[in-house]
Protein backbone atom coordinates (compact mmCIF):
# COMPACT_ATOMS: atom_id res chain seq x y z
CA UNK A 1 0.00 0.00 0.00
CA UNK A 2 2.45 2.13 1.21
CA UNK A 3 4.40 1.30 -2.67
CA UNK A 4 1.27 2.16 -4.59
CA UNK A 5 1.29 5.81 -2.51
CA UNK A 6 4.30 6.71 -3.01
CA UNK A 7 4.09 5.76 -6.71
CA UNK A 8 1.12 7.99 -6.89
CA UNK A 9 2.76 10.74 -4.97
CA UNK A 10 5.71 10.91 -7.25
CA UNK A 11 3.24 11.03 -10.59
CA UNK A 12 1.06 13.57 -9.01
CA UNK A 13 4.50 15.16 -8.39
CA UNK A 14 5.47 14.73 -12.25
CA UNK A 15 2.32 16.24 -13.16
CA UNK A 16 2.62 19.23 -11.20
CA UNK A 17 6.56 19.85 -12.16
CA UNK A 18 5.50 19.98 -15.66
CA UNK A 19 2.26 22.28 -15.12
CA UNK A 20 4.50 24.27 -13.09
CA UNK A 21 7.14 24.70 -16.13
CA UNK A 22 4.43 25.61 -18.59
CA UNK A 23 3.19 27.90 -16.20
CA UNK A 24 6.25 29.63 -15.63
CA UNK A 25 6.81 29.54 -19.47
CA UNK A 26 3.43 31.57 -20.09
CA UNK A 27 4.56 34.29 -17.69
CA UNK A 28 7.83 34.65 -19.66
CA UNK A 29 6.33 37.01 -22.28
CA UNK A 30 2.71 38.94 -21.98
CA UNK A 31 4.25 41.31 -19.69
CA UNK A 32 6.96 42.58 -22.40
CA UNK A 33 4.73 41.99 -25.52
CA UNK A 34 1.77 43.32 -24.74
CA UNK A 35 3.34 46.51 -24.41
CA UNK A 36 4.10 47.06 -28.04
CA UNK A 37 0.56 47.50 -29.67
CA UNK A 38 -0.55 50.14 -26.44
CA UNK A 39 3.25 52.06 -26.81
CA UNK A 40 1.20 54.88 -28.90
CA UNK A 41 -1.62 55.09 -26.20
CA UNK A 42 1.20 54.94 -23.12
CA UNK A 43 3.28 57.52 -25.27
CA UNK A 44 0.24 60.17 -25.84
CA UNK A 45 -0.90 59.82 -22.44
CA UNK A 46 2.39 60.52 -20.40
CA UNK A 47 3.83 62.68 -23.27
CA UNK A 48 6.70 60.26 -23.51
CA UNK A 49 8.98 60.18 -26.83
CA UNK A 50 9.33 58.04 -28.73
CA UNK A 51 13.02 57.14 -27.48
CA UNK A 52 11.08 57.07 -23.77
CA UNK A 53 8.47 54.97 -25.33
CA UNK A 54 11.54 52.02 -26.44
CA UNK A 55 12.50 52.38 -23.03
CA UNK A 56 9.87 50.23 -21.91
CA UNK A 57 10.71 47.54 -23.88
CA UNK A 58 14.44 48.10 -23.09
CA UNK A 59 14.29 48.32 -19.38
CA UNK A 60 13.05 45.01 -18.65
CA UNK A 61 16.27 43.03 -21.16
CA UNK A 62 18.17 45.75 -19.35
CA UNK A 63 17.10 43.97 -16.05
CA UNK A 64 18.00 40.51 -18.19
CA UNK A 65 21.39 41.34 -18.36
CA UNK A 66 21.46 42.70 -14.94
CA UNK A 67 19.88 39.52 -13.52
CA UNK A 68 21.15 36.54 -15.45
CA UNK A 69 24.53 36.15 -13.77
CA UNK A 70 22.85 36.41 -10.54
CA UNK A 71 20.37 34.16 -10.15
CA UNK A 72 22.49 31.06 -10.21
CA UNK A 73 23.74 32.33 -7.36
CA UNK A 74 20.58 32.86 -5.75
CA UNK A 75 19.01 29.37 -6.72
CA UNK A 76 22.75 27.92 -4.84
CA UNK A 77 21.52 29.37 -1.99
CA UNK A 78 17.94 29.29 -2.04
CA UNK A 79 17.40 26.04 -4.47
CA UNK A 80 15.94 25.99 -8.26
CA UNK A 81 12.55 25.86 -7.32
CA UNK A 82 11.93 28.48 -4.25
CA UNK A 83 14.35 31.25 -6.31
CA UNK A 84 11.97 30.55 -9.93
CA UNK A 85 8.75 31.29 -7.00
CA UNK A 86 10.76 34.51 -6.53
CA UNK A 87 11.16 35.48 -9.67
CA UNK A 88 7.37 34.89 -10.23
CA UNK A 89 6.66 37.15 -7.21
CA UNK A 90 9.11 39.79 -8.24
CA UNK A 91 6.97 39.67 -11.69
CA UNK A 92 3.35 40.19 -9.93
CA UNK A 93 5.17 43.28 -8.16
CA UNK A 94 6.56 44.49 -10.65
CA UNK A 95 3.06 44.25 -13.54
CA UNK A 96 1.07 45.86 -10.45
CA UNK A 97 3.21 48.89 -10.12
CA UNK A 98 3.37 49.65 -13.72
CA UNK A 99 -0.37 49.88 -13.61
CA UNK A 100 -0.04 53.16 -11.62
CA UNK A 101 -0.26 55.93 -14.62
CA UNK A 102 3.02 57.88 -13.44
CA UNK A 103 5.87 57.66 -15.72
CA UNK A 104 8.43 57.08 -12.88
CA UNK A 105 5.79 53.86 -11.42
CA UNK A 106 5.98 53.00 -15.63
CA UNK A 107 9.82 52.21 -15.42
CA UNK A 108 10.14 50.94 -11.87
CA UNK A 109 7.55 48.37 -12.59
CA UNK A 110 9.05 47.73 -15.81
CA UNK A 111 12.04 46.81 -14.89
CA UNK A 112 10.76 44.69 -12.10
CA UNK A 113 8.76 42.79 -14.50
CA UNK A 114 12.84 41.82 -16.22
CA UNK A 115 14.19 41.02 -13.03
CA UNK A 116 11.35 38.63 -12.33
CA UNK A 117 11.64 37.19 -15.63
CA UNK A 118 15.09 36.94 -16.05
CA UNK A 119 15.08 34.85 -13.04
CA UNK A 120 12.71 32.81 -14.72
CA UNK A 121 14.72 32.75 -18.13
CA UNK A 122 17.55 31.74 -16.65
CA UNK A 123 16.66 28.81 -14.38
CA UNK A 124 14.68 26.82 -16.34
CA UNK A 125 16.83 25.58 -19.57
CA UNK A 126 19.21 24.20 -16.52
CA UNK A 127 15.75 23.00 -14.63
CA UNK A 128 15.52 21.12 -17.72
CA UNK A 129 18.80 19.66 -18.18
CA UNK A 130 18.68 18.47 -14.71
CA UNK A 131 15.27 16.79 -14.56
CA UNK A 132 14.95 15.59 -18.27
CA UNK A 133 18.42 15.30 -19.67
CA UNK A 134 17.29 12.57 -22.44
CA UNK A 135 14.38 14.85 -23.16
CA UNK A 136 15.87 18.12 -23.63
CA UNK A 137 14.21 18.91 -27.14
CA UNK A 138 10.89 17.97 -26.16
CA UNK A 139 10.81 20.25 -23.24
CA UNK A 140 12.29 22.47 -24.57
CA UNK A 141 9.86 22.45 -27.51
CA UNK A 142 6.80 22.50 -25.02
CA UNK A 143 7.93 25.33 -22.90
CA UNK A 144 9.14 27.20 -25.44
CA UNK A 145 5.53 27.05 -27.55
CA UNK A 146 3.44 27.45 -24.61
CA UNK A 147 5.40 30.91 -23.86
CA UNK A 148 5.21 31.86 -27.37
CA UNK A 149 1.43 31.25 -26.86
CA UNK A 150 1.27 33.94 -24.73
CA UNK A 151 3.21 36.32 -26.26
CA UNK A 152 0.62 35.80 -29.20
CA UNK A 153 -2.16 36.49 -26.80
CA UNK A 154 -0.44 39.23 -24.92
CA UNK A 155 0.31 41.61 -28.34
CA UNK A 156 -3.61 40.57 -29.37
CA UNK A 157 -5.28 41.14 -27.08
CA UNK A 158 -4.14 44.21 -25.04
CA UNK A 159 -5.51 46.77 -27.36
CA UNK A 160 -8.94 45.22 -26.99
CA UNK A 161 -8.84 45.24 -23.52
CA UNK A 162 -7.86 49.05 -22.84
CA UNK A 163 -10.07 50.28 -26.05
CA UNK A 164 -12.31 47.63 -27.00
CA UNK A 165 -13.34 47.08 -22.94
CA UNK A 166 -12.25 50.14 -21.81
CA UNK A 167 -9.79 49.47 -19.41
CA UNK A 168 -7.82 52.05 -20.72
CA UNK A 169 -3.77 50.75 -20.66
CA UNK A 170 -3.02 50.49 -17.26
CA UNK A 171 -6.03 47.41 -16.43
CA UNK A 172 -4.69 46.51 -19.64
CA UNK A 173 -1.41 45.71 -18.46
CA UNK A 174 -2.55 44.77 -15.16
CA UNK A 175 -4.77 41.71 -16.22
CA UNK A 176 -1.36 39.61 -16.86
CA UNK A 177 -1.20 39.53 -12.97
CA UNK A 178 -3.57 36.96 -12.72
CA UNK A 179 -1.76 34.88 -14.65
CA UNK A 180 1.57 35.23 -12.53
CA UNK A 181 -1.13 34.91 -9.07
CA UNK A 182 -2.53 31.60 -10.21
CA UNK A 183 1.24 30.50 -11.14
CA UNK A 184 2.75 31.30 -7.78
CA UNK A 185 0.21 29.26 -5.81
CA UNK A 186 0.74 25.90 -8.21
CA UNK A 187 4.82 26.54 -7.69
CA UNK A 188 3.82 26.87 -3.77
CA UNK A 189 2.07 23.30 -4.03
CA UNK A 190 4.91 22.20 -5.98
CA UNK A 191 7.81 23.27 -3.38
CA UNK A 192 5.65 21.61 -0.56
CA UNK A 193 5.13 18.14 -2.21
CA UNK A 194 8.43 17.80 -3.26
CA UNK A 195 11.51 15.85 -1.41
CA UNK A 196 14.83 17.47 -0.27
CA UNK A 197 16.59 15.73 -3.17
CA UNK A 198 13.99 16.92 -4.96
CA UNK A 199 14.61 20.97 -4.37
CA UNK A 200 18.82 20.14 -4.37
CA UNK A 201 20.56 23.19 -5.06
CA UNK A 202 21.83 24.33 -8.53
CA UNK A 203 25.75 24.94 -8.82
CA UNK A 204 27.21 28.54 -8.58
CA UNK A 205 28.69 29.26 -12.28
CA UNK A 206 32.33 29.68 -12.83
CA UNK A 207 32.08 32.80 -14.85
CA UNK A 208 35.49 32.87 -16.17
CA UNK A 209 35.87 29.68 -17.76
CA UNK A 210 33.12 30.67 -19.77
CA UNK A 211 34.51 33.74 -20.93
CA UNK A 212 37.35 32.13 -22.09
CA UNK A 213 35.37 29.79 -24.60
CA UNK A 214 34.22 30.77 -28.05
CA UNK A 215 31.18 28.54 -28.55
CA UNK A 216 30.06 30.33 -25.48
CA UNK A 217 30.21 33.56 -26.95
CA UNK A 218 28.47 32.51 -30.11
CA UNK A 219 25.96 30.92 -28.59
CA UNK A 220 25.74 34.23 -26.35
CA UNK A 221 26.01 36.35 -29.52
CA UNK A 222 23.29 34.27 -31.55
CA UNK A 223 20.93 34.85 -28.82
CA UNK A 224 21.65 38.47 -27.97
CA UNK A 225 21.03 38.53 -31.67
CA UNK A 226 17.73 37.24 -32.15
CA UNK A 227 16.28 38.72 -29.22
CA UNK A 228 17.89 41.97 -30.51
CA UNK A 229 15.31 41.36 -33.60
CA UNK A 230 12.18 39.99 -31.57
CA UNK A 231 12.39 42.53 -29.38
CA UNK A 232 12.72 45.48 -32.13
CA UNK A 233 9.89 43.43 -33.90
CA UNK A 234 7.87 43.47 -30.57
CA UNK A 235 8.08 47.06 -29.88
CA UNK A 236 7.98 48.97 -33.21
CA UNK A 237 6.28 46.68 -36.11
CA UNK A 238 2.73 48.45 -35.27
CA UNK A 239 4.03 52.04 -35.79
CA UNK A 240 5.90 50.30 -38.73
CA UNK A 241 2.74 49.09 -40.25
CA UNK A 242 0.47 52.01 -39.38
CA UNK A 243 3.18 54.50 -41.37
CA UNK A 244 2.86 52.00 -43.95
CA UNK A 245 -1.24 52.89 -44.19
CA UNK A 246 -2.98 50.36 -41.69
CA UNK A 247 -4.52 51.26 -38.65
CA UNK A 248 -2.70 50.73 -35.35
CA UNK A 249 -5.19 47.93 -34.51
CA UNK A 250 -4.67 45.71 -37.80
CA UNK A 251 -0.59 46.46 -36.62
CA UNK A 252 -1.34 44.80 -33.23
CA UNK A 253 -3.45 42.10 -35.18
CA UNK A 254 -0.76 41.61 -37.48
CA UNK A 255 1.59 41.28 -34.75
CA UNK A 256 -0.08 38.80 -32.90
CA UNK A 257 -0.90 37.03 -35.95
CA UNK A 258 3.22 36.69 -36.53
CA UNK A 259 3.21 35.03 -33.20
CA UNK A 260 0.93 32.49 -33.45
CA UNK A 261 1.94 31.80 -37.14
CA UNK A 262 5.66 31.08 -35.37
CA UNK A 263 4.11 28.59 -33.32
CA UNK A 264 4.95 25.33 -35.45
CA UNK A 265 8.74 26.65 -36.03
CA UNK A 266 8.82 26.98 -32.22
CA UNK A 267 7.69 24.07 -31.34
CA UNK A 268 9.30 22.05 -34.19
CA UNK A 269 12.67 23.25 -34.40
CA UNK A 270 14.14 22.06 -30.49
CA UNK A 271 13.11 18.14 -31.55
CA UNK A 272 14.79 19.03 -34.85
CA UNK A 273 17.87 20.35 -33.03
CA UNK A 274 18.39 17.37 -30.69
CA UNK A 275 18.14 14.57 -33.72
CA UNK A 276 20.74 16.38 -35.58
CA UNK A 277 24.78 16.20 -35.09
CA UNK A 278 24.93 20.22 -36.13
CA UNK A 279 22.53 22.85 -36.18
CA UNK A 280 23.94 24.75 -39.13
CA UNK A 281 21.42 23.86 -41.77
CA UNK A 282 18.54 25.31 -39.47
CA UNK A 283 20.67 28.27 -38.80
CA UNK A 284 21.02 29.32 -42.42
CA UNK A 285 16.99 28.64 -42.71
CA UNK A 286 16.66 31.05 -39.86
CA UNK A 287 18.44 33.76 -41.49
CA UNK A 288 17.22 33.27 -45.12
CA UNK A 289 13.35 33.75 -43.85
CA UNK A 290 14.05 36.86 -41.47
CA UNK A 291 16.32 38.56 -44.05
CA UNK A 292 13.23 37.77 -47.07
CA UNK A 293 10.62 39.41 -44.38
CA UNK A 294 11.98 42.32 -43.28
CA UNK A 295 13.19 43.34 -46.87
CA UNK A 296 9.24 42.61 -47.68
CA UNK A 297 8.61 45.46 -44.71
CA UNK A 298 11.25 47.66 -46.55
CA UNK A 299 9.29 47.49 -49.78
CA UNK A 300 5.61 47.69 -48.41
CA UNK A 301 2.63 46.15 -50.44
CA UNK A 302 -1.29 45.76 -49.66
CA UNK A 303 -2.51 43.07 -46.63
CA UNK A 304 -2.12 40.05 -48.28
CA UNK A 305 1.74 40.66 -49.06
CA UNK A 306 2.05 42.03 -45.76
CA UNK A 307 0.90 38.64 -44.66
CA UNK A 308 3.38 37.35 -46.94
CA UNK A 309 6.36 39.19 -44.89
CA UNK A 310 5.00 38.87 -41.35
CA UNK A 311 4.80 35.13 -41.75
CA UNK A 312 8.57 34.60 -42.56
CA UNK A 313 9.21 36.82 -39.58
CA UNK A 314 7.34 34.98 -37.26
CA UNK A 315 8.68 31.99 -38.63
CA UNK A 316 12.25 33.10 -38.27
CA UNK A 317 11.66 34.11 -34.85
CA UNK A 318 9.74 31.35 -33.67
CA UNK A 319 12.63 29.17 -34.56
CA UNK A 320 15.71 31.51 -32.91
CA UNK A 321 14.16 32.01 -30.33
CA UNK A 322 13.85 28.06 -29.39
CA UNK A 323 17.02 27.21 -31.31
CA UNK A 324 18.66 29.38 -28.53
CA UNK A 325 17.29 28.16 -25.83
CA UNK A 326 17.98 24.23 -26.58
CA UNK A 327 21.50 25.13 -27.85
CA UNK A 328 22.11 26.29 -23.95
CA UNK A 329 21.41 22.43 -23.24
CA UNK A 330 22.81 20.97 -26.26
CA UNK A 331 26.35 22.46 -25.90
CA UNK A 332 26.66 21.72 -22.18
CA UNK A 333 27.14 18.49 -20.82
CA UNK A 334 25.41 18.76 -17.28
CA UNK A 335 23.03 20.97 -15.46
CA UNK A 336 25.55 22.80 -13.91
CA UNK A 337 26.89 23.90 -17.35
CA UNK A 338 23.39 24.48 -18.45
CA UNK A 339 22.90 27.11 -16.07
CA UNK A 340 26.37 28.62 -16.22
CA UNK A 341 25.62 29.17 -20.37
CA UNK A 342 21.89 30.55 -19.43
CA UNK A 343 23.64 32.96 -16.94
CA UNK A 344 26.26 34.07 -19.45
CA UNK A 345 23.97 33.74 -22.45
CA UNK A 346 21.00 35.57 -21.06
CA UNK A 347 22.99 38.71 -19.15
CA UNK A 348 25.52 39.36 -22.23
CA UNK A 349 22.56 38.60 -24.46
CA UNK A 350 20.19 40.61 -23.49
CA UNK A 351 22.51 43.32 -22.94
CA UNK A 352 23.34 43.77 -26.24
CA UNK A 353 19.04 42.72 -26.95
CA UNK A 354 18.48 45.67 -24.90
CA UNK A 355 19.98 48.81 -26.73
CA UNK A 356 17.32 47.67 -29.98
CA UNK A 357 14.10 49.40 -29.39
CA UNK A 358 16.12 52.50 -28.00
CA UNK A 359 18.36 52.67 -30.70
CA UNK A 360 15.96 51.70 -33.93
CA UNK A 361 13.49 54.62 -32.19
CA UNK A 362 16.40 57.01 -31.90
CA UNK A 363 16.88 56.03 -35.59
CA UNK A 364 13.47 57.03 -36.39
CA UNK A 365 13.23 60.00 -35.07
CA UNK A 366 16.50 61.14 -36.60
CA UNK A 367 15.40 59.92 -40.24
CA UNK A 368 11.45 60.39 -39.76
CA UNK A 369 10.78 57.05 -41.78
CA UNK A 370 11.76 53.24 -41.48
CA UNK A 371 13.80 52.56 -44.36
CA UNK A 372 16.93 53.08 -42.29
CA UNK A 373 15.86 51.31 -39.10
CA UNK A 374 14.86 48.19 -41.43
CA UNK A 375 18.27 48.00 -43.02
CA UNK A 376 19.86 48.19 -39.80
CA UNK A 377 17.95 45.18 -38.66
CA UNK A 378 18.67 43.58 -42.15
CA UNK A 379 22.22 43.63 -41.62
CA UNK A 380 21.99 42.52 -37.88
CA UNK A 381 19.93 39.52 -39.73
CA UNK A 382 22.91 38.63 -41.61
CA UNK A 383 25.14 38.89 -38.26
CA UNK A 384 22.50 36.51 -36.96
CA UNK A 385 23.91 33.89 -39.49
CA UNK A 386 26.99 34.44 -39.04
CA UNK A 387 27.40 33.51 -35.02
CA UNK A 388 24.59 31.12 -35.70
CA UNK A 389 26.81 29.15 -38.02
CA UNK A 390 29.38 29.14 -34.76
CA UNK A 391 27.20 28.11 -31.92
CA UNK A 392 25.43 25.35 -34.38
CA UNK A 393 28.94 23.17 -34.63
CA UNK A 394 28.47 20.03 -32.95
CA UNK A 395 30.89 21.23 -29.82
CA UNK A 396 30.54 21.87 -25.87
CA UNK A 397 31.07 25.11 -24.71
CA UNK A 398 33.83 23.29 -22.19
CA UNK A 399 35.09 19.70 -21.28
CA UNK A 400 32.52 17.93 -18.47
CA UNK A 401 32.84 19.42 -15.07
CA UNK A 402 33.98 17.36 -11.88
Amino acid sequence: MNKINGRNNQKFTKIILIVSIILVAFNLRPAITSVGPLIGIIKDDLHLANWNAGLITSLPLLAFATMSPIAPKIANRFGNERTLLLGLMILFLGIVTRSIALTITLYIGTTLVGLGIAICNVLLPGLIKGKYPEKIGLMTSVYTTSMSILAAAGSGLSVPLAKGLDLGWQKSLLSWALLTGISIIVWIILIKIQTNEETKRIYEPSATKLLSSMVAWQVTLFMGLQSFLFYVTIAWLPEILHHSGFSIVTGGWLLSYMQFISLPATFLTPILAGRVKNQQGIVIGIGVLAITGYSGLLIGGTLSIMFLWITLIGCALGSSISLSLVLLGLRSTNSRQAAELSGMAQSFGYLLASIGPISIGFIYDVTSNWSIPLITIIILAVCLIIFGLGAGRNKYVLKADS
